[in-house]
């Protein structure tokens, strides 16, 4: 008997990041304590390498490995930095902020009010992963963002 299976699987309904550490096993247990993160599920390779994890913050759902160089999988150590930033909506930005740099985040930007309607801060992870946080406080229309930023930085509105 044939099942109907949903071509887009429940939760993976949009960009799904997939992080490359360079210790998984670390990086897992650091999401958990600084991001409250929950473990899905985790594939140990025979040297105890993690070849794929899977990760909830909030409701977002984030794929990670160790490193694979011979696969081209490579952590932002190895590449001096990344230029990919994960940003997560959470009901408090900050307390998770607080208990983000009490677990060890380095703050890149410190939680402030911004100009289109949400408090956000910017964090790196101990693995070179930079992550965006923010709780929506106002809400601000397209037009309404584009003539703020345009008042703010004195550009032109679109």
């Amino acid at each position: 008997m044939s099942t109907k299976v949903n071509p887009i699987p429940v939760g993976y309904e949009g960009a799904t990041p997939c992080l490359c550490c360079e210790d998984a096993d670390d990086a897992i247990e650091f999401y958990k304590r600084a991001f409250g993160a929950t473990e899905i599920y985790r594939i140990t390779m025979p040297d105890g390498a993690v070849d794929h994890a899977e990760i909830k913050i909030g409701g977002a759902t984030i794929m990670l490995s160790d490193e694979f160089p011979e696969h081209d999988s490579v952590s932002p150590d190895e590449l001096g930095g990344t230029p990919v930033h994960k940003m997560i909506y959470v009901p408090d930005v900050d307390a998770f902020a607080a208990r983000a740099i009490a677990a060890g985040a380095e703050v890149l930007e410190p939680a402030k009010d911004q100009f289109y309607g949400d408090r956000s801060c910017k964090l790196e992870d101990p693995a070179g992963h930079v992550w965006m946080f923010a709780t929506r406080i106002e809400e601000v229309s397209p037009q309404e963002v584009v003539a703020r930023a345009a008042k703010m930085f004195g550009g032109q509105t679109f």
